[in-house]
């Protein structure tokens, strides 16, 4: 497989030099400010996650103070509470996206959110304490727990949140095939996911960079 040294230099090349490179890079927040997170920031996430998927994300962000009012702020025991015929209302206010289904996912991840809090605490304390060498556990995690928290959605959620992750986004998995890994452009079975943690291992170990960072440059390495 490819040195990550080799992979880092294409990108410098292509940003501009590594301080413009550095410029870049995501934010990753500490197992601290993690651990600190509220539940109703994580419900909030998931939420903008799962209605940009598949929709002109730009519409959403304009809309969001208007989905904070719809959903109270995201408290989850409160969104447990919403009946049916209010759910109903929710879905066609015109000031949110009117999709029943993504409505009714919010409902759905607030009740994922309050059992892993039952389990760790609360939502973050669990992100917290995920090791990064098993990221693909934690995106199976959010796949079988959550409602439409699979592929991307669940990765950007984390991302969005400061955890340090690496998103499968094209270009990431095209620098990951040109690196030599044995991996379809959309992987999705298991034998595909353990290479790609296994190489995002690698590369951590070579590099000390976070995840995040790692995931980024191999994104920036392709030509535009």
């Amino acid at each position: 497989m490819e040195k990550f040294t080799a992979i880092y230099a294409r990108a410098c090349e292509r940003k501009g030099g590594e301080r413009a490179l550095a410029r870049l890079m995501p934010a990753v927040k500490s197992s601290r400010v993690l651990s600190a997170r509220k539940n109703d920031r994580w419900l909030a996430e998931m939420t903008r996650c799962v209605f940009q998927a598949g929709f002109v994300w730009r519409v959403v962000d304009n809309k969001w103070d208007e989905f904070e009012e719809v959903f109270f702020n995201f408290p989850p025991d409160r969104i447990l509470m919403l009946s049916p015929d209010q759910i109903d209302r929710i879905s066609q206010n015109p000031k949110i996206i009117r999709n029943r289904q993504k409505v009714l996912s919010v409902q759905h991840n607030a009740q994922y959110i309050l059992d892993v809090s039952k389990e760790h605490g609360s939502f973050g304390k669990m992100v917290s304490r995920w090791p990064s060498d098993d990221l693909i556990g934690l995106f199976a995690h959010l796949k079988r727990g959550g409602s439409r928290l699979g592929g991307m959605s669940g990765q950007r959620v984390l991302r969005n949140m400061g955890k340090d992750t690496f998103v499968l986004t094209g270009d990431v998995v095209c620098c990951l095939r040109r690196a030599g890994l044995d991996i379809k452009p959309n992987p999705t079975t298991q034998r595909e996911l353990k290479l790609i943690q296994g190489a995002f291992n690698e590369w951590h170990a070579q590099s000390e960079l976070p995840y995040s960072h790692i995931s980024r440059i191999c994104a920036c390495s392709l030509d535009d």
